[in-house]
């Protein structure tokens, strides 16, 4: 059965290393405001600063509750090396009741 809701999302955010992914990925665990995170090597081509970069980066997906966006953005800026981290939600819109209870159960 599928429970439809947009009350959880997975947000983005990219990181400039392994290393990096992993301290976010256990803080905002460590934190409760995540209840998983997948950590995947990507490559991300943008523009900054008015030149086109091609850069190896790590992509977390954060399964969370979406009201927890503004702390989970707090918590990132903090600690993030970035200057303009990308840390943007997708809204989940429907998934299985079981497992939309088991992110419930691990947040905060």
């Amino acid at each position: 059965m599928l429970e439809e809701t947009v009350e959880f999302a997975v947000v983005l955010v990219t990181a400039a290393s392994q290393t990096e992914a992993e301290a976010i990925a256990q803080s905002l665990l460590e934190a409760k405001l995540a209840a998983c995170v997948s950590i995947l090597p990507i490559q991300s081509m943008y523009r900054w600063q008015g030149k086109l970069e091609h850069q190896q980066e790590w992509q977390l997906l954060i399964k969370t509750r979406i009201n927890l966006f503004g702390q989970i953005t707090l918590h990132i800026q903090a600690i993030h090396s970035y200057a303009v981290p990308e840390v943007i939600a997708l809204p989940v819109l429907a998934g299985t009741l079981p497992y939309l209870n088991w992110i419930s159960e691990q947040l905060d």
